[in-house]
């Protein structure tokens, strides 16, 4: 008899140490649910913008050209955030160009992962010349800049969604190829590594099942923040006009347009600014609270 009452007891009074450790992890991490938060409205107006948006983004009405957001006088309540000098509703191409971006941005970095994953992985498992040749080219295309050389890519390829999409994963693969490499170094040196090598296991073996498996953590966080600097990157582009070609639904397109009229009509270039800052830092929120639940070393809750 007294035996079940003093399990039940310890079970009900572990009860609220576990619920407080929770809500201890859940505080820790409070700007990572924030900037998942963010990416989720990011992602589901993705989604349903056909069905979300109030207007058709292309749609032109010179005679509504300029109307400035609701709470300002001279506003239309059919236009939410005003409209374009074109008259184009601003809120309507905003949610489409969420589209835009998130498509460049994941395909980016899923062409970066392939690439610098790949040699990463090849440069510190192998070592020797073939660590030195991509070592070298690595270092040959960090120290090239960034924009020159992704507006080289394009102008050669062509702007279209597809070359820009080409030119960030070409221009961004290095920093995986660091990363990749060095982690590879490091597992090459434990102990379950030289006991599948003991064992006669293929180097493809050993890479799949055992090399990359283990740097997972390493390379989500990286990549996160990776797509955020890839949208950034885009915007960029398709401000300078080597990105997304109106009439497109485009952040960086947006900004374009709006920089003759920030003086007047700051709305312009003030909404879909806003809409990069806003992505960029809900994932890179989401990849510092991936990086502090994964490192054990940061990890103190």
């Amino acid at each position: 008899m007294i035996k079940p009452a003093l399990s039940q007891s310890f079970s009900i009074s572990s009860h609220p140490s576990s619920t407080i450790r929770t809500l201890k992890r859940l505080w820790h991490l409070r700007l990572g649910i924030l900037g998942s938060l963010l990416i989720l409205c990011l992602v589901t107006t993705a989604l349903f913008t056909p069905w979300l948006a109030p207007n058709d983004p292309y749609t032109q009405d010179i005679t509504q050209r300029l109307l400035p957001p609701f709470w300002m006088e001279g506003s239309s309540s059919d236009h939410f955030l005003g409209t374009d000098h074109l008259g184009r509703d601003l809120l309507s191409r905003i949610m489409y160009g969420t589209r835009i971006s998130l498509v460049i941005g994941l395909s980016a970095v899923v062409l970066q992962l392939i690439l610098g994953v790949g040699l990463g992985v090849l440069a510190g498992y192998y070592r020797g010349r073939v660590d030195s040749a991509i070592s070298f080219i690595v270092n040959a295309m960090m120290s090239f800049p960034f924009i020159l050389l992704a507006l080289t890519l394009v102008s050669v390829l062509g702007a279209s969604l597809q070359n820009i999409i080409i030119a960030l994963g070409l221009t961004g693969w290095p920093v995986y190829t660091r990363v990749t490499r060095i982690e590879t170094i490091k597992l090459n040196e434990q102990e379950f590594i030289l006991a599948a090598h003991s064992l006669a296991y293929s180097s493809w073996r050993i890479i799949t099942r055992h090399v990359l498996p283990n740097m997972l953590p390493t390379l989500l966080v990286l990549s996160t923040v990776e797509v955020a600097r890839s949208i950034i990157r885009e915007s960029l582009l398709s401000f300078l006009g080597l990105g997304i070609q109106p009439p497109t639904p485009s952040w960086g397109v947006m900004l374009a347009e709006g920089r003759d009229y920030m003086l007047m009509h700051w709305w312009l270039a003030a909404f879909p600014g806003l809409a990069i800052f806003m992505a960029a830092l809900g994932i890179n929120l989401l990849g510092d609270a991936l990086r502090d639940y994964t490192d054990p070393h940061l990890r103190k809750y």
